[in-house]
């Protein structure tokens, strides 16, 4: 599927400095629609920084975000919030709310009524109905984690389906491996079917390999490698960049990288 060049997100020559340290350095992305994009990286990359910076959440030192053209904190906050949503690796609420309130607070952004089919069906689709009336405080980790993709699913919502740019931190770190994998598959699902670009952090570099259509790797705040999984996930690449002592097989099925680590 294709969209049009200019419907794109691009951080432009983005650096980043907090308390006089740089944070990152000269770096560039570009998340286009029908896109799925990962941010990988040992611990202290820059993953998060740029994910908050490609977000809104941070202002670039240096250099822009631009979405569809226009710079990021040129955007109206509601404007945005129909465009770009982001779901956090935790989100604490600390009030009582129903994980169905949750979800609906994904419409907060439009001014039409809450259309009960479309929030019916994305329920549905990340199996959801089993947890909508529970109070979101008591619930796991793993279910908080399903209850959020639900809610920026919801927000970014149209007539058909999702459109614009979708944000996730982690989103599997607390699901278990038949959730993980139902996720990824509605996720990728949803990027070949609608203008939708996802843009996540993964630590799981086999998860990354599977589902990805490209792969940023992130090191000391600069990207050492990008492209498709093929072209980073590489034993020379990973074993620069990591340290850790691995081997890379082929997927026999699907004939992706598979990252095996040394005993």
């Amino acid at each position: 599927m294709s969209y049009q060049l200019d419907y794109c997100l691009e951080g432009k020559n983005i650096h980043l400095i907090k308390n006089n340290q740089s944070i990152l350095s000269d770096v560039s992305i570009t998340l286009h629609q029908g896109q799925f994009v990962t941010l990988i990286g040992p611990n202290g990359a820059g993953k998060s920084s740029l994910f908050k910076v490609l977000t809104g959440f941070y202002l670039p030192t240096m250099g822009e975000c631009c979405l569809k053209g226009k710079n990021l904190h040129d955007w109206r906050k509601k404007e945005l919030a129909r465009t770009r949503a982001v779901m956090k690796q935790q989100s604490h609420i600390t009030f009582s709310l129903s994980a169905i309130d949750i979800i609906k607070l994904g419409r907060s952004p439009w001014t039409e009524p809450i259309n009960k089919a479309m929030i019916d069906d994305v329920i549905e689709m990340t199996e959801c109905q089993e947890l909508i009336n529970k109070e979101y405080a008591f619930l796991s980790g793993g279910e908080q984690q399903r209850i959020q993709l639900a809610r920026v699913l919801v927000q970014l919502w149209r007539e058909q389906g999702p459109s614009g740019w979708l944000f996730l931190d982690e989103p599997t770190s607390a699901l278990d491996l038949y959730h993980q994998q139902q996720m990824l598959r509605l996720l990728k699902s949803l990027v070949q079917q609608f203008p939708l670009s996802v843009c996540m952090i993964l630590h799981d570099l086999n998860l990354a390999s599977l589902w990805s259509d490209q792969i940023y790797l992130l090191n000391k705040g600069v990207i050492v490698a990008q492209g498709n999984v093929q072209e980073v996930l590489t034993e020379e690449i990973l074993k620069t960049w990591y340290g850790a002592d691995l081997q890379i097989i082929q997927h026999q099925e699907y004939q992706k990288p598979y990252v095996m680590l040394s005993l």
